[in-house]
C-alpha cells in the first residue's frame, strides 16, 4: 500500500540527513561504473544518493537560486563588497566562468545517478519477492523519474530559450537528454519541444509511483524532504506556465492548492509570542505551506544562501549585496512580508551605509544553535504560495480570461501576508500582469524565479543608482530579449572532442 510505502521511506529519507550517502566515499563522488545495483538495499542507497546530491550548493542552496535573480534587477553591489558573483551582477557572463559549469554539471550528476539506478531496477525487481520490498522499489521508480525530470526542468530554465509555442519550441535548442546510463551516442541538444516533453514523460511515470491511496490522510505531507504525489503536479504546473499551457497550469495547481494537504503560513497568526507562523518557516525552514523542501542537518548540509545579504563576522555585517529600493517600496505598510524579510541595520563597511538587509537566509535558528551555522536556511523548493501565483498568472492569460478568478487567488496569498486584509483585488486585462508580477516578486523574492520570469515575459530591466551602490553595474540597462537571459553552455562542453553540442548566443 502507498501509506506504508510513505511510512518507510519517512525513515529513510531521515537516514539521509543523518547519513553520508555510500556513494560520497568515491573519488569526486562520481558513481562508480564497475558497481552494479543488485539488492533493494543498494537501490535504495542509490536513492538516498539522488536526494544527497540536491544538497550540492551549487544547486538549491547556493548558485541556482542566488544567481537568476542577483543577475536581474532585484539587488545591488554595494561599495566595498567581495565581487562574490560580480560577473553575473555586471551581467559579464562567460561559459567559462565556474558557476555555468557548476550548475550544468551538478544538475547533470542528478541525472546521472538517476539513468544508474533505471539500469538495474528492473533486474531488482525481478529477483525480489516481498510484498514491502516491491512496494519500495515502485516507490524508488517515482522518486527517480521525478528526479531526473526536475534536474532537467532546471537545466532548461537556465540554458534555452523561452518557450513560444510548439511550433516554435521545435526549431530551439533544448538540452542534451539521456534516459541511459551506458551510452555510446555522441551528445547532442535536443529540441527545445523535445526537451520540454522529456520532462513531461517523466512527470507522468513519477505520477503513476507516487501515486497516494484516496484514503491517504489529509495535511500529511507539508514539510515533506521526500518527492510524493503532489511534488509531481507542482513541478507540472510551473512547466506548463512556462510553456505557455495555461489549462494545464491551472489543473495542476488546483489539484495541489485543494488537495487539502498544505496550508498557507499566517503572517498574522503567532505560533509563538512574538514569531508568526510564516516568520516560523524562514526562521526554522518548517511550515505547512511547504512542499519540498531540501533537509539539512548540523552535519550533513548543503551551502548559506544568506552569506552574500551579510558577511557577519560575529562583529559586524558588511554585506555584497542589499535589495534594490524598488523592491523595498512595492511591499504596503499592511503587507507582513516585508518584516519577515528586511530588517535596518547598520552595515560595517568604510561607508557605514544602513540599509534594510535580507534577513530572510539570515538561517535556520536550530541549526545555528546546534552547531552555530550561520545563514544555512533549507531551500523550499515549492511553497504553495507560488501554486496561487502560478494559477493566477494563468487564469489571466488563457484565451478567455478569468480576471475574477486571477484576482480570488491573489487575494487569498495576501489574507494571509496582510495585516487585517480584508478587501478584494481589483483585476482587469489592463493591469492583471502587473498585479501578478509585482506578487511575484514580494512573495518569491531571491528564491530564483526573476530571470525566467522576464526571460518568458520579454521584458529587460534597468538599474537605477542607489545609495553606496556600486557604480559599475548600477546604471545597467538590459533590453528585453539579451542573449544572457539565456545561460551560456560550459565551454568545456562545447570543446569536449566526443559531442556535437551547439552552443548558445550567449558563448559568443
Amino acid at each position: 500500500m502507498i501509506m506504508k510505502k510513505l511510512t518507510i521511506h519517512i525513515l529513510l529519507t531521515a537516514i539521509l540527513f543523518c547519513t553520508t550517502s555510500c556513494l560520497d566515499k568515491f573519488p569526486e563522488d562520481q558513481i562508480p561504473a564497475d558497481k552494479a545495483i543488485t539488492t533493494v538495499n543498494e537501490a535504495d542507497q542509490a536513492v538516498i544518493g539522488i536526494y544527497s546530491a540536491f544538497l550540492n550548493s551549487a544547486l538549491y542552496s547556493g548558485y541556482l537560486t542566488l544567481l537568476p535573480d542577483l543577475q536581474c534587477d532585484f539587488v545591488y553591489a554595494v561599495e566595498g563588497y567581495t565581487n562574490t558573483y560580480g560577473n553575473f551582477w555586471r551581467w559579464n557572463i562567460k561559459g567559462t566562468d565556474r558557476e555555468i559549469s557548476a550548475v550544468y554539471g551538478a544538475l547533470y550528476d542528478v541525472i546521472g545517478r538517476c539513468n544508474f539506478l533505471f539500469e538495474y531496477l528492473d533486474d531488482v525487481e525481478k529477483n525480489t519477492y516481498d510484498n514491502d520490498d516491491l512496494d519500495r522499489i515502485q516507490q524508488f521508480y517515482g522518486e527517480a523519474y521525478f528526479a531526473r525530470a526536475l534536474a532537467y526542468a532546471e537545466l532548461i530554465k537556465l540554458y534555452c530559450e523561452s518557450y513560444e509555442s510548439k511550433e516554435d519550441a521545435e526549431s530551439k535548442l533544448g538540452v542534451v537528454l539521456r534516459s541511459e546510463y551506458y551510452s555510446d551516442k555522441v551528445p547532442e541538444r535536443a529540441s527545445l519541444e523535445e526537451s520540454y516533453q522529456f520532462v513531461l514523460n517523466d512527470l507522468e511515470k513519477a505520477e503513476l509511483y507516487l501515486k497516494l491511496d484516496e484514503d491517504f490522510p489529509k495535511g500529511s505531507l507539508f514539510n515533506s524532504t521526500y518527492f510524493n504525489e503532489y511534488t509531481v503536479h507542482a513541478l507540472r504546473a510551473r512547466i506548463a506556465l512556462y510553456m505557455k499551457n495555461y489549462e494545464m497550469a491551472i489543473e495542476e495547481s488546483t489539484k495541489v492548492i485543494e488537495s487539502g494537504q498544505y496550508l498557507l503560513s499566517s503572517a498574522t497568526d503567532e505560533y509563538a509570542s512574538g514569531i508568526t507562523y510564516f516568520d516560523y518557516m524562514w526562521q526554522t525552514d518548517n511550515a505547512t505551506e511547504i512542499i519540498w523542501k531540501i533537509g539539512f542537518t548540523s552535519t550533513n548540509h548543503g551551502g548559506a544562501l544568506g552569506t552574500i545579504f551579510f558577511n557577519y563576522d560575529y562583529v559586524s555585517m558588511k554585506p555584497d549585496y542589499v535589495p534594490a529600493q524598488w523592491v523595498l517600496d512595492l511591499y504596503g505598510a499592511s503587507d507582513y512580508r516585508y518584516l519577515t524579510y528586511f530588517q535596518q541595520y547598520q552595515t560595517g563597511h568604510s561607508h557605514g551605509l544602513s540599509w534594510p538587509l535580507l534577513i530572510k537566509y539570515w538561517g535556520n535558528t536550530n541549526l545555528y544553535n546546534e552547531a552555530q551555522l550561520l545563514n544555512m536556511s533549507m531551500p523550499k523548493v515549492f511553497r504553495l504560495a507560488e501554486q496561487y501565483l502560478i494559477r493566477a498568472e494563468a487564469y489571466a492569460s488563457i484565451d478567455n480570461p478569468n480576471y475574477t478568478k486571477a484576482a480570488n487567488d491573489i487575494a487569498t496569498l495576501r489574507k494571509y501576508r496582510y495585516a487585517n486584509f480584508g478587501g478584494g483585488v481589483s483585476m482587469n486585462k489592463d493591469n492583471a500582469l502587473e498585479i501578478i508580477e509585482e506578487e511575484r516578486v514580494k512573495e518569491l523574492y531571491m528564491e530564483g524565479f526573476r530571470l525566467m520570469d522576464l526571460k518568458r515575459w520579454h521584458k529587460g530591466f534597468e538599474r537605477k543608482e542607489q545609495q553606496n551602490s556600486l557604480p559599475e553595474g548600477s546604471s545597467l540597462k538590459i533590453e528585453k530579449d539579451d542573449a544572457l537571459f539565456v545561460w551560456p553552455i560550459p565551454n568545456h562542453e562545447l570543446e569536449s572532442p566526443n559531442a556535437n553540442i551547439k552552443p548558445n548566443k550567449s558563448n559568443s
